[in-house]
């Protein structure tokens, strides 16, 4: 089969991905405004997560499928792509502020997860136990979220999703079928990707890890992309942090969780000492320039972001020679 096919799989089912996951999310934001939930738990957990349905749904396929290497490109390369890419793109954009308290309680606990997520998978194999583990962090962060979003109703976040949902009001009933075709079509082109990466990954030589952690990731990034660049438009710094930072987060705990749980996944051992070691270097960066320091909130300047986008670069270059070395 030529591979022309697969490829134009991989474009299809990602113009369509990002589409529906669009979709899904304005239907979701508009269902929970309508039954009242507090803006700020919409911020934290419907938009920061719902950004993240993409990976979900093409991981747990991955999975699903016997393709472990897509399933964990996918989720933790996304993790890359959104701080180093997307976070980097948006500061040079608009210099990043963080002036939410919600935000900057978050960032130590994304490099708490990272961490655990590097131990976990230091015996390259994602067990049920391990994914159990994931899911139950994971729920407890969402509860911890709720609560936060109740007790700080005027946080910096909450502002700023209250006038994000005022710029995207629609009826109930057109909410609630955009929320359903939305979900059927990020499955369906989910599928279809999944397909496409496998067959590419075949026909060129190269590994799925790394068409999980290239093509697939940066695809599944896109509505995070969208949304931080639309977020910086509008000075609404926190929102775009939160986004990433909400994604990180369900990619990291849910993702590979939900996929593990599934299907227990072996990992290649660049995983670990490639990618991994650069997720969490770009964790703990984020931490130490989101950080408040002497009263002052913590700030990611276009230099930053410069370098952060530098820094993507050079991690693609490694990935692809690193690659090409290995099947050469």
């Amino acid at each position: 089969m030529s591979i022309w096919y697969p490829l134009l799989a991989i474009v299809a089912g990602l113009a369509v991905l990002v589409w529906s996951a669009d979709k899904f999310i304005d239907g979701a934001a508009t269902v929970a405004r309508h039954y009242a939930l507090p803006p700020l738990l919409i911020g934290v957990v419907i938009i920061g997560f719902g950004t993240s349905a993409p990976e979900m749904a093409v991981s747990v396929l991955s999975a699903m499928e016997g393709s472990p290497g897509i399933a964990l490109g996918n989720a933790y390369g996304s993790n890359i792509a959104n701080i180093a890419l997307i976070l980097g793109i948006t500061a040079l954009i608009s210099p990043i502020v963080v002036q939410s308290g919600i935000l900057r309680k978050e960032l130590p606990i994304l490099t708490g997860i990272t961490l655990l997520a590097v131990a976990l998978v230091w015996d390259l194999e994602i067990s049920r136990w391990d994914a159990l583990l994931m899911l139950l962090i994971f729920a407890g962060l969402v509860t911890w979220s709720i609560r936060e979003g109740i007790k700080n109703g005027q946080d910096t976040l909450s502002q700023e999703t209250e006038a994000e949902l005022e710029s995207h009001q629609m009826p109930v009933r057109q909410a609630w079928f955009w929320l359903l075709v939305g979900l059927v079509l990020l499955i369906a082109s989910s599928r279809l990707l999944v397909w496409g990466a496998v067959e590419v990954a075949q026909g060129l030589g190269v590994s799925e890890l790394v068409i999980g952690l290239t093509v697939v990731a940066v695809g599944t990034s896109l509505p995070e992309l969208a949304s931080c660049i639309a977020a910086a438009r509008k000075n609404q710094h926190d929102l775009a942090m939160g986004n990433i930072l909400g994604s990180n987060i369900f990619n990291t705990l849910a993702v590979v969780g939900l996929a593990g749980s599934i299907h227990p996944m072996t990992a290649e051992p660049s995983l670990l000492t490639r990618d991994m070691a650069v997720m969490a270097a770009l964790t703990l960066a984020l931490f130490v320039l989101g950080r408040s320091r002497q009263g002052q909130p913590g700030q990611i300047t276009r230099t930053h972001g410069g370098l952060l986008v530098m820094s993507f670069a050079c991690y693609t270059g490694w990935l692809i020679y690193t690659s090409v070395g290995t099947t050469g």
